[in-house]
């Protein structure tokens, strides 16, 4: 195994892939560097003299300046590298060519095709509360109910629980409903009931009005302080949601019918180096097989943004791109806090030094595709290709944004790792073989073996056939676990 590596020719830093010593040769391309002082696994040192003032480049790219000069061989981190990013930029279209990709195998899944056409690849019976006071009553509601039937034709029966729906104001009340009724409609659900209250502001009736189009047989709605037992009355609607349900039966599709975020979380490293340049070629195969996927966590784009933006499919929706970048740069700005107070603790650790570093490794989960559209936070997705979703880069808004998008699964690379999953499967991926070793009841896939010269073709083409058989059924571990939570994006007041 190598001790480091340099990422792209242009870089004058290279990432220690194991830990190395004061003393310790290490080579770069064709030249011999003696490290300087301690630097741990998947933090930087120089590969040639910097000086102060200067940018430090990896990935081809500047991702801050350098404090001081530093030396080749010397630990290049937090201590002597600033940010470049200031405040509010303005931007300039200038379109990359992005060559027309072509799927290199055609593959099916299989899934259960719904009435409006849609697929899922689940078959859940679900529980949505429209305000947090009903959680514990979904609670009982499912115990009773498992007592007298067999789950055995279903994917399992599942409350998400939430602290909303009550005492919320504008923006935050309407992000509740947009969210809980874009789930009540996700294709992965073959059956919901809306457990309601009666006295919250998430009134059930309001929610039912403005739902829009829906499968009357899917979905059935419960007002608990309409009833005398509640838990019976839910038990009884559960049973005839169940009951349509256990008809249903996958079907094999092509592949474009798939929908997947793009998320990662815990990041360290190595996330830009094996498991997001991974998600970002099955991305590109998915696109080119006609499928869909989304990337958010926007302020995770801040530094590497015009990336994106040069591979918009037009200058509409590079306006679109400059409009998501900047309005959450003003959502920062309103709440007084400064833009690029990031990467976090755990990402300085397994080191990353800048937001620029962090975004540069994270835009690469979307790979080379054109980028065909732009969605604001709980609105769904309009378009096959790779689409950009407004959503903070905490990992449960997020997760929980892409489900609600109509994203199918979610594939999620970390490098520190977390048990956590949303209401949809959500796929860990680790960036290195330790992780995964460690935490196999968290981790579904290891890209940490790219670093042992793992073959990044051969890699591609195991990730596709695992995300095949995910998506046909195959459990992940946050749904053997039963770990599914969902976080709503919140900005105001409560009263």
């Amino acid at each position: 195994m190598k001790s480091a590596i340099r990422i792209n020719p242009k870089d004058n830093v290279a990432v220690a892939l194991q830990g190395l010593e004061s003393g310790q040769s290490v080579q770069i391309d064709d030249t011999s560097i003696i490290i300087k002082n301690s630097v741990k696994r998947g933090h930087k040192f120089a590969v040639t003299k910097i000086l102060k003032g200067e940018s430090i480049i990896k990935y081809s790219m500047p991702i801050g300046y350098a404090l001081r000069d530093i030396e080749a061989g010397e630990h290049a981190h937090t201590h002597n590298i600033k940010t470049k990013l200031d405040a509010l930029e303005t931007y300039s279209y200038t379109p990359e060519s992005v060559k027309n990709l072509t799927a290199a195998k055609e593959r099916t899944i299989k899934v259960f095709k719904r009435n409006n056409a849609e697929i899922g690849i689940r078959n859940e019976l679900w529980i949505i509360p429209t305000v947090g006071c009903t959680n514990a009553i979904g609670d009982q509601i499912i115990n009773e109910f498992k007592k007298h039937v067999s789950l055995e034709a279903i994917d399992g029966v599942y409350i998400f629980k939430h602290p909303y729906g009550c005492s919320q104001l504008g923006e935050d009340h309407e992000n509740t409903k947009v969210i809980l009724q874009d789930m009540v409609k996700h294709p992965n659900a073959g059956g919901v009931l809306i457990l309601g209250l009666g006295c919250e502001n998430n009134q059930v009736s309001d929610f039912l009005e403005t739902l829009g189009s829906y499968d009357k047989s899917r979905v059935k709605a419960l007002v608990i302080q309409d009833v005398k037992d509640e838990v019976a009355e839910g038990v009884l609607l559960l049973n005839e949601l169940f009951i349509n349900m256990m008809l249903d039966k996958r079907v094999e599709v092509p592949i474009s019918s798939l929908r997947v975020g793009l998320k990662c979380g815990g990041s360290d490293g190595f996330s830009g180096i094996t498991a997001n340049p991974l998600i970002g070629r099955f991305s590109d195969y998915l696109v080119a097989a006609g499928g869909t996927s989304v990337l958010t966590e926007v302020p995770e784009m801040f530094g590497a943004e015009t990336i994106l933006m040069n591979r918009a499919k037009d200058e509409a929706t590079f306006k679109k791109i400059v409009t998501l970048i900047n309005d959450f740069k003003n959502y920062f700005k309103r709440h007084g806090q400064t833009i690029y107070e990031n990467p976090s603790p755990g990402n300085k650790e397994g080191g990353i030094s800048t937001l620029e570093d962090k975004s540069m490794g994270c835009t690469q989960k979307a790979g080379s595709s054109k980028v065909v559209d732009v969605l604001n936070y709980g609105e769904k997705i309009k378009r096959q290709g790779l689409t950009l979703l407004y959503a903070p880069g905490n990992d449960l808004v997020a997760s929980t944004a892409l489900g609600a998008a109509g994203c199918h699964m979610v594939l999620f690379s970390t490098g520190r790792g977390t048990p956590y999953g949303t209401f949809v499967p959500t796929v860990k991926i680790s960036t290195n073989t330790e992780l995964f070793e460690r935490k196999p009841n968290w981790i579904d896939f290891d890209s940490g073996c790219l670093l042992n010269n793992k073959n990044f073709e051969e890699l591609t083409e195991e990730f596709i056939d695992y995300i095949v058989e995910a998506a046909s059924g195959k459990y992940v571990n946050n749904e053997k676990n039963n770990f599914r939570e969902i976080a709503i994006f919140k900005q105001g007041v409560t009263l």
